[in-house]
């Protein structure tokens, strides 16, 4: 016998039909998602910029630290400067015993006056000799041998003034003299001992001529050039610097590169230490505001209604980076999770 099916109940197909309903609506919602505008704020890079301040340790130094030695070997017999003086050019620093060095100039000059006395006489002979050659009365040899000695002792001559003017320095060289205008900062040798050539005597400092030296890394080194004001920061003042020149060496221990920089106003003392702080004065970007897409780090803005994804190639996790665009470009600071270039942006009021 043939079974009937049952008729379906009317809730049931009031189920079915708004089942079918939704599934027919699901298209039209994903595309409207795909094509729905982003709500998003944004701001002026002149607004979230900041200009990062890099710091180097840092010291000043002379162009002249000199340490004066002894020129010759003698006792010391007075050292009249102390450390902490302030010298002239040309001031006294130390006075070597000067007895042997006169002793051996005045035999120089006593030898120099016998030559002058034999080319006297040589000279005369020579007159003599040719006046009577005239009257043929000396042969042409002895007017020759003659002509030889005066000569000769002319030479002699020449040499010993230059042995002369040898014995005068030697002398001048017992008198030890500033070089240049100077602070005395440290006193080497002692009333009554033995100078030889080469032996320190007192260390002293130009106060006129000084830089700050820095130490920078590459990238600091970088951004040095463009800095905006840098300044010596010692415990006790500030001084305002000016870059002179960055030295194209690398240091092969610490792989830094040395700086200097001359002081605008005022100086510091020699050997101060501190701190070389600057600015940059390009425009960065707060790590924060920095997205990551396709493996590349970069910040989005808001170009003609749509996110723009701008990478910077030498941005680095949790640090602040360098832009290069316009302070007017309006920076998306909310919303940018969900960002992908060229999405539709809604800007929130």
């Amino acid at each position: 016998m043939q079974r009937l099916t049952p008729p379906l109940h009317t809730s049931t197909l009031r189920t079915l039909l708004a089942g079918l309903l939704v599934l027919a609506a699901l298209p039209s919602f994903a595309a409207t998602d795909a094509t729905e505008a982003i709500p998003i704020e944004a701001q002026p890079l002149a607004e979230l910029a900041i200009y990062p301040q890099y710091r180097a340790p840092a010291s000043v130094i002379s162009d002249n630290d000199s340490r004066i030695s002894a020129e010759v070997s003698a006792r010391i017999v007075d050292i009249p400067v102390r450390v902490g003086e302030m010298v002239k050019k040309g001031a006294l620093l130390v006075q070597l015993e000067r007895t042997d060095f006169e002793l051996a100039l005045a035999r120089e000059e006593t030898v120099l006056q016998a030559l002058l006395a034999r080319i006297e006489l040589a000279d005369y002979q020579l007159s003599r000799a040719q006046a009577l050659s005239q009257k043929k009365v000396v042969s042409e040899e002895l007017l020759k041998q003659r002509e030889s000695e005066l000569s000769n002792l002319r030479a002699q001559l020449a040499g010993q003034e230059i042995a002369l003017t040898q014995a005068r320095r030697q002398l001048e060289k017992c008198t030890v003299r500033a070089p240049f205008e100077a602070i005395i900062s440290e006193r080497l040798a002692q009333v009554g001992e033995l100078a030889s050539p080469g032996s320190a005597l007192v260390q002293i400092v130009d106060n006129r001529h000084l830089e700050v030296s820095a130490q920078l890394q590459a990238p600091l080194a970088q951004s040095l050039p463009q800095a905006i004001q840098p300044e010596l920061v010692t415990p006790l003042q500030r001084y305002p610097l000016s870059l002179r020149h960055i030295v194209p060496v690398f240091d092969l221990r610490s792989r830094t590169r040395e700086a200097r920089l001359r002081f605008s106003t005022d100086a510091a003392l020699p050997g101060s230490a501190g701190e070389l702080v600057w600015r940059s004065d390009h425009p960065h970007l707060p790590a924060e505001l920095l997205s990551r897409r396709d493996g590349r780090l970069g910040v989005f803005v808001a170009v003609d209604g749509r996110a723009k994804f701008i990478p910077l190639p030498n941005a680095e996790e949790g640090r602040s980076a360098m832009v290069s665009f316009s302070t007017q470009t309006a920076v998306i600071t909310l919303g940018r999770f969900r960002l992908q270039d060229g999405n539709p942006i809604a800007l929130s009021q």
